[in-house]
């Protein structure tokens, strides 16, 4: 799940083999993807065997309202998950379990797909959702002319083509093996929408997209809102939900509050039965007051990319400096508490299948050798105000960053702590703003438009290496190479650890991957991306989760009665 970090990031089944093949297939397949996730009850009584209720409405307060409901980001695929049935889910590390999609095999060449598909589920437009509806979401996901970025970036240079074999019965070609296919296909990104819905024009699409969830959008209050209704013939929820028919709340009032304080006040005065992205302020009280669930993301954690095509950090000495003059654990657990964990491995979040344990401590603080490398590169002065320079001009670098959306309040306290800390050896460091227009627009996203950015890229798979990293060439560009890093053997190794089934074989090639991102130093590992709930039990009970990258499930909540 990626964050709007370019134009192309628009910031994501019981096999038919022979038992003993499917066995061993859907272990190799399975060792690509992961996540984690813990809870906290607050409440004294355990309600396992508690009989849910029908009826009511759950109120929620998220904090970031996207462009639109569904899309490649991951604050998209949180509210269309509401909305769309997916082929596949993912539960705990990564398992995949049917969902519309209840069985599956697959050639041994790794290239043909065959997905048996649930019968008699219809869209809440009246669409069925067979294979032919299932083709048609492939084809629009990756017609160059309605392209989803993010479902391009997963799947665009392995997908050869699809096929409806019969009404319940899907194929898939791949020109080439692609081991992490089930895990993507578990992200929200790749919700099945209605094929008539999909001839709707974009604008239409964006406020109002028709899938066969469990809710159904009523109706999109810009700046406010959304208001989702039961879909009452719900019948298609995947094999981990609690819950297999219809939704028991007759409502879901999604509601966008910004403010971190503003959104915890609508919890404690009852405003709102559960809220997300808990502040670290609140982060005890939550805990024992409240219900708490914490998802780490797995995929990219929220890194710094260097750009390493323009001064100053085209100098390897100078980017392994800041990475050396940054104190990151101690500004990560002063800035986020419990609420988000130190990330040094700029490669792969801690919760990633595949992630290089080796690698977090790479660059521990040492100003000396921050000091020693800047004067190594030639910045040996420093002027009035403490600023190294060379040749007159000062060492200065702008990080531009998601203001509320890519980083939010604890963010930004810790890159002030961030910029504190290189001035200690020399470094200015300017903090640039941007709001989310000016992310989507595209203006902060050439190789001259900045010096550095965090972000950050949700996926179950450590197979996203390949996304964030693959070269950005003029006749293959790929907007998600942040650090505008080209190094072809890098992508090679990538695209070799992708294309294994060998469990040994695919995390050596994963960590030579993460080893030589970690070597050149061109992106700097700040802290891993939570999804965390604060929940009400005395109100609303069975809100969770899910796996693959953190989204919140509705569907199996029902209201506890006065």
């Amino acid at each position: 799940m990626p964050s709007p970090l370019s134009p192309t990031a628009s910031a994501p089944l019981t096999a038919r083999l022979a038992a003993a093949a499917a066995a061993l297939i859907t272990a190799l397949v399975l060792t690509a993807c992961g996540g984690s996730g813990s809870t906290t009850n607050a409440s004294a009584t355990d309600d396992a065997a508690a009989k849910p209720t029908r009826g009511g409405t759950i109120e929620y307060a998220h904090q970031q309202e996207p462009p639109c409901i569904s899309g490649g980001w991951v604050e998209q695929a949180y509210i269309s998950r509401q909305v769309f049935d997916s082929l596949v889910s993912q539960v705990g590390k990564g398992r995949i379990v049917p969902w519309i999609a209840t069985k599956w095999k697959v050639s041994k060449d790794q290239l043909t797909w065959t997905f048996d598909l649930k019968p008699g589920v219809k869209f809440s437009d009246g669409d069925a959702l067979d294979a032919e509806a299932v083709k048609a979401n492939f084809d629009y996901w990756l017609d160059p002319k309605t392209i989803n970025g993010t479902v391009a970036a997963y799947i665009g240079e392995y997908y050869d083509s699809s096929r409806a074999v019969d009404a319940t019965t899907f194929q898939l070609k791949l020109k080439k093996p692609y081991s992490p296919l089930l895990s993507a296909l578990s992200q929200g990104y790749f919700g099945l929408h209605s094929p008539s819905s999909l001839k709707q024009p974009a604008d239409v699409q964006c406020v109002k997209p028709v899938g066969s969830g469990p809710f159904v959008i009523e109706k999109w209050n810009r700046g406010q809102n959304v208001e989702f209704v039961r879909n009452p013939t719900y019948n298609s929820a995947p094999q981990n939900a609690k819950n297999q028919g219809p939704a028991y709340v007759d409502r879901l009032n999604w509601k966008f509050v910004k403010e971190p304080a503003t959104r915890w006040g609508s919890l404690t005065t009852g405003q709102n039965q559960v809220i997300y992205d808990i502040p670290s302020v609140d982060w005890q009280e939550a805990k024992a007051e409240y219900q708490v669930e914490k998802y780490t993301t797995p995929g990219r954690p929220q890194t710094l990319s260097l750009n390493v095509t323009k001064a100053p950090f085209d100098d390897i000495r100078v980017r392994k400096a800041l990475a050396y003059a940054l104190d990151r654990k101690a500004a990560v657990e002063n800035a986020f508490g419990e609420a988000a964990d130190f990330n040094g491995n700029p490669a792969l979040s801690k919760s990633t299948p595949n992630y290089d344990a080796s690698l977090e401590n790479a660059y521990t603080y040492d100003p000396d050798k921050a000091n020693a490398l800047l004067d190594q590169a030639g910045w040996s002065t420093k002027n009035a105000d403490g600023i190294r320079t060379k040749g007159g001009r000062p060492l200065k670098a702008v990080i531009d960053y998601g203001a509320g959306s890519i980083i939010n309040a604890d963010g930004a306290t810790l890159l002030q702590t961030l910029q504190e800390q290189a001035k200690q050896v020399g470094f200015e460091i300017e903090l640039k703003p941007l709001t989310l227009t000016q992310l989507f627009g595209g203006q902060f996203s050439t190789p001259t438009s900045y010096d550095a950015r965090p972000g950050y890229w949700t996926s179950p798979t450590a197979g996203v290496l390949y996304i964030v990293w693959r070269q950005n060439l003029k006749d293959r560009p790929n907007g998600n190479n942040t650090s505008f890093y080209n190094d072809p053997g890098l992508e090679r190794t990538i695209g070799e650890a992708n294309s294994t089934l060998d469990p040994q074989e695919q995390q050596a090639l994963y960590s030579k991957a993460q080893k030589r991102i970690s070597d050149q130093a061109a992106a700097i590992g700040l802290y891993t991306r939570t999804s965390s709930l604060a929940i009400d039990r005395s109100k609303l009970r069975d809100v969770w989760l899910e796996s693959s990258q953190g989204e919140p499930v509705f569907s199996d909540a029902w209201l506890v009665k006065p």
